[in-house]
């Protein structure tokens, strides 16, 4: 599934930091880092790990800003060189911002504070990877579910306190206080690399083929030097060493066993031996072989019938199966129905369709076959639909299918000077509700008398996956509504959130209005509301226009004195972009082209909440019995969920137009 706008644009990923302090109080610390390894990260926003494919990774410039926690006013200094090597991303720079916070990052870790560093980039297109299928990127395999970010530009990197990519490693130590250390190269000969200051030993390394015939290679204590800098390199050095030496040996294969290997400090030759005994056969080699009755090889003809991609039946069931699923490819519902119930005597359909419905369902094989068949075609239609309304929504859960009210703290807790008693006033709570309840969506569907007559067993497969189809169309259908509806006056001048007018049209001076509009919110005391938009809310219509607005560093001016003249872009790289087609549908009141929104973080000031009871967030099959006037199976498909308007102050509606 390529990326529609439904996945977040941005990502950070993270690596540990460490750093020296320098003997020459003038001297600019330098950094450098293998930023990442190719392998999987946790990253906020995603609800699945995410693997980088290095190959799509553009590096639009060397000089990349280095910041404080992705902050762009919290300035650190900048990289000077950038580069994709082995698999790997190494970068090195310098803390050359004189700044509060450059001063901050370089003092506190020089006493010991563990900084790690973040790189963020930009996401042009990525791409999800279902449970049960596998994918190949960097060199190495992955099992779904996953997300592949196949093109992305790096943006910036920043000091933090977490890391997302374990295997990563990073330095900073003091540098020269001369220019032409600034110019220092990722690489450098072997000879050289525990020598000079200018060698980045992350980049060095990459070059060097890993030793793994003698593991003391990586055990060994870095040399007593008196400089504490080329010793904490040396130690460095022996630890990339020793881990890609353990990536070599595994292959991509063995990933548990790599990543105990890395974790517990392993050398080689103990890392080898674990890939041996896992690689040996535990049993002599026999062929695998599945008979026709077996539940998984019917659940796999049914897949075949409502035409599931070879690919996705691979990484589904093993080969035996698919086997055994192929010589029954092509049969029809009655003769599928009879051998999974085994009856001795079937009666005829056409002579006694109740007596066969009888035979056929008497045992509990052939409806929990076609239940399990039915619920894996409704999540395949759910992920059919467009789903970007899980960007701009709060996803909430609820027990039960009561009316529930959601608070926000709104009292004043501003700090207040203490008397000469000593008594510490207490803050005042003010709390305003919002409503939440979760109700029941289904719709039944039946093996009908139809359906068996005609012997089709793809037309029943179909069935459950427009329904899943219909399940996710509703939940979209709810919150693009109920947005587009306005209710109760929730975009209004009133509420300080809508504008109209000429100057609302999506673009640099419109995008700094609507900035502007909404910083101005407040609380109900009238203090600063203190919460920032993050994300740029556009139809179909005006996304390119968006991501070019965020992405584009320059920009053309177009006024006589400048016209054809470059100018800064404000605003690169501020909001993520979330596009829907729901927008602009005209079947929608409200709907627009040209009307766009900013939002705030949904999981800090929500202004649409989609609550699912007890956090079941996708469609579920049931069996049911047949009412009297149907001569058939029936199942039914259902979700509960609810969707209620929130915080008015977290969103921003600009008209686009007079």
């Amino acid at each position: 599934m390529k990326n529609s706008g439904q996945q977040q644009k941005q990502f950070r990923f993270e690596c540990p930091l460490t750093i020296e302090a320098a003997s020459d109080e003038k001297a600019v610390p330098r950094f450098s880092m293998v930023a990442y390894t190719g392998g999987l990260m946790k990253v906020e926003g995603f609800s699945h790990p995410v693997v980088v494919d290095l190959e799509g990774l553009s590096i639009d410039r060397q000089n990349i800003p280095a910041r404080l926690d992705h902050q762009p006013k919290q300035g650190v200094g900048h990289t000077d060189r950038v580069v994709i090597e082995n698999g790997q991303i190494l970068a090195d720079g310098l803390i050359s911002r004189d700044t509060s916070w450059a001063r901050d990052v370089a003092k506190s870790g020089s006493r010991g504070f563990p900084w790690q560093a973040s790189i963020g980039a930009d996401i042009l297109e990525a791409e999800f990877i279902p449970n049960g299928s596998t994918v190949h990127v960097n060199g190495r395999s992955f099992d779904g579910p996953v997300y592949v970010i196949r093109q992305s530009i790096l943006k910036e990197i920043s000091f933090v306190d977490n890391a997302a990519d374990s295997q990563t490693t990073a330095t900073v130590a003091a540098g020269q206080a001369t220019p032409e250390k600034q110019d220092t190269p990722l690489t450098s000969d072997k000879d050289s690399s525990m020598h000079e200051d200018k060698t980045t030993p992350a980049a060095s390394v990459a070059q060097e083929k890993p030793k793994t015939d003698t593991p003391n290679n990586f055990q060994a204590a870095a040399p007593v030097v008196d400089d504490p800098v080329l010793a904490m390199r040396q130690r460095m050095v022996d630890e990339t060493r020793r881990i890609q030496a353990i990536q070599t040996i595994c292959s991509g294969q063995h990933a548990d066993i790599e990543a105990k290997a890395i974790s517990e400090g392993w050398d080689a030759t103990r890392c080898e031996l674990e890939v041996l005994r896992a690689s040996r056969p535990s049993a002599p080699a026999a062929k695998v072989t599945r008979q026709p009755g077996d539940p998984k090889v019917y659940e796999a003809v049914a897949l075949m019938a409502a035409g599931v991609q070879d690919h996705r039946m691979q990484a589904m069931y093993e080969a035996a199966t698919l086997d055994a699923a192929d010589r029954l490819r092509g049969i029809g519902i009655q003769e599928y129905c009879e051998r999974i119930s085994g009856a001795a005597h079937f009666p005829r359909f056409r002579r006694d369709a109740s007596g066969w419905l009888q035979a056929a369902f008497s045992t509990l094989s052939l409806p929990g076959i076609l239940s399990n068949v039915a619920n894996k075609m409704l999540l395949e239609g759910y992920t059919y639909i467009e789903d970007a309304w899980r960007k701009i929504c709060k996803i909430a859960t609820v027990n039960d299918f009561k009316e529930h009210s959601r608070y926000r703290m709104t009292g004043s807790f501003t700090f207040e000077k203490v008397g000469a008693d000593g008594e510490i006033k207490h803050g005042k709570l003010d709390e305003l509700p919002y409503g939440q309840k979760a109700d029941t969506h289904g719709i039944m569907f039946a093996l009908t008398r139809q359906m068996i007559i005609n012997d089709d067993l793809g037309a029943f497969t179909d069935i459950p996956r427009q329904i899943g189809m219909g399940a996710a169309e509703a939940i979209a259908d709810a919150v693009w509504g109920l947005l587009l509806s306005n209710p109760n006056s929730f975009f209004s001048s009133e509420h300080k959130n809508y504008k109209e007018g000429a100057d609302t049209v999506l673009s640099v001076d419109g995008l700094t209005l609507a900035e502007v509009t909404f910083s101005e919110q407040t609380k109900p005391t009238g203090r600063p509301l203190g919460v920032d938009a993050s994300i740029l809310l556009v139809p179909t219509a005006l996304k390119v226009a968006a991501q070019m607005l965020m992405t584009s560093l320059l920009l053309n001016e177009t006024t006589t004195t400048n016209k054809g003249k470059p100018a800064n872009n404000p605003h690169a790289g501020k909001f993520e972009v979330v596009s829907s087609a729901y927008l602009a549908n005209p079947s929608f009141a409200g709907a627009s082209n040209k009307a766009w929104y900013l939002l705030a973080d949904p999981n800090r000031l929500p202004a649409i909440e989609v609550a699912f009871l007890n956090g079941v967030d996708r469609p579920t099959v049931e069996k049911t019995d047949a009412d009297f006037n149907t001569l058939g199976i029936q199942f039914r498909g259902y979700i509960d969920f609810g969707v209620r308007e929130q915080d008015h102050r977290a969103a921003l509606l600009m008209k686009g137009q007079a």
